[in-house]
């Protein structure tokens, strides 16, 4: 997998599933979520725990990662 680390935003369905990867000015339906897994994040470096999801988007496979303050950001796509 390729590391990409951009802030993204994420889009949930009515029913609060993982909706729609918006990258790079372009929008991925996502099909399915392939895993998914909680991090307790590098506490001695000041990070904050986060939910991983290795998700299906279109032809993009990509981890996201969901801080507890909110945001979104795409950590890798698989090359």
């Amino acid at each position: 997998m390729k590391a990409v680390q951009q802030s993204v935003e994420v889009h949930l369905t009515p029913a609060g599933a993982l909706g729609r990867l918006l990258w790079q000015g372009r929008a991925y339906a996502i099909q399915g979520v392939l895993d998914q897994w909680r991090y307790g994040g590098r506490w001695w470096r000041g990070e904050a725990p986060r939910d991983c999801y290795l998700v299906q988007a279109g032809e993009l496979v990509a981890e996201l990662h969901h801080e507890d303050s909110g945001g979104w950001w795409l950590a890798r796509i698989q090359d």
